[in-house]
């Protein structure tokens, strides 16, 4: 029904029999319409997240459902309204870039055209070349055309730009923000927090497995971690690391001297790597 979430995950857990366990008890709920970004150091349980989610990978224990199906027994019908880009590339076929989108064309009744998926992913020149003879990058972008090309109304996009140059990449951010205007839900999984904050409504920061954190990305870490840090030392070689909200007040009010003064401003990245540590 169109009230109920995109992807609703309660409690999810994946262990294998060698006791490592790559997910713990993890839950989350994405939105119709949403794009959520999936944060994370390799290992972090990302992909072991998506991968169930899409129906690759089994569970341990816990609740999952998209488009309100469990994706462990999905239909047909089901399938057709799932987009994925896998993090490797299947065995590239002996035909030409044009070729294979126009095939996988066919297969979808609102399928987008050949000619706007080369532009988006920046194949335009490739669009005659075979693909068994693309470089890694470029093979990487005709996995990224034909995960969106049938118009999915939840698309999984695993680490989708490794491999493109910056202008491709741009591109694939508008080609996304398209998507999202026409309601699809977006979970994307990236390396990129630069990609995280242009595409992702939120993001979800998994470490060792567990979620950290579930918030819009500029609300990561709360207000604590993006207060401004002063760092100084005084005249006797005294170190001092303080947190305010207003650094210049904090200095002006100061008597004695500031010696080696230095003003940090947390950056996306720093809120991040001092989450996932």
């Amino acid at each position: 029904m169109p009230d109920t979430p995109a992807i609703e995950v309660r409690n999810l857990t994946k262990r294998y029999p060698t006791g490592h366990t790559a997910v713990s008890d993890l839950s989350l709920t994405i939105a119709r319409g949403e794009t959520v970004a999936l944060l994370g150091p390799n290992g972090a349980g990302k992909s072991t997240t998506v991968e169930i989610l899409e129906g690759f990978r089994s569970r341990t224990s816990g609740e999952v459902r998209v488009l309100g199906t469990d994706p462990a027994s999905p239909t047909r019908e089901h399938k057709a309204r799932i987009g994925i880009v896998l993090q490797t590339s299947s065995e590239s076929p002996n035909v030409t870039v044009a070729e294979q989108l126009t095939h996988f064309g066919s297969l979808y009744p609102r399928s987008r055209s050949t000619e706007e998926l080369l532009a988006a992913t920046g194949l335009e020149a490739q669009r005659n070349t075979r693909v068994s003879r693309l470089s890694g990058g470029q093979r990487r972008r005709v996995d990224v055309a034909l995960g969106v090309i049938g118009r999915p109304e939840v698309l999984f996009l695993d680490e989708p730009t490794t491999g493109f140059d910056p202008e491709a990449r741009r591109q694939f951010w508008d080609l996304v923000n398209g998507i999202k205007r026409e309601g699809t839900t977006v979970l994307l999984t990236t390396h990129y927090l630069d990609e995280a904050a242009h595409l992702a409504d939120r993001a979800a920061v998994i470490a060792n497995g567990e979620l950290r954190a579930l918030a819009p990305i500029d609300e990561l870490g709360g207000p604590e971690a993006r207060r401004p840090q002063i760092r100084w030392r005084d005249t006797d070689g005294t170190q001092h690391e303080e947190r305010t909200d207003h650094p210049q007040d904090r200095i002006r009010s100061t008597t004695t001297p500031m010696h080696d003064l230095e003003v940090i401003r947390p950056s996306l990245e720093d809120v991040y790597l001092e989450m996932v540590a």
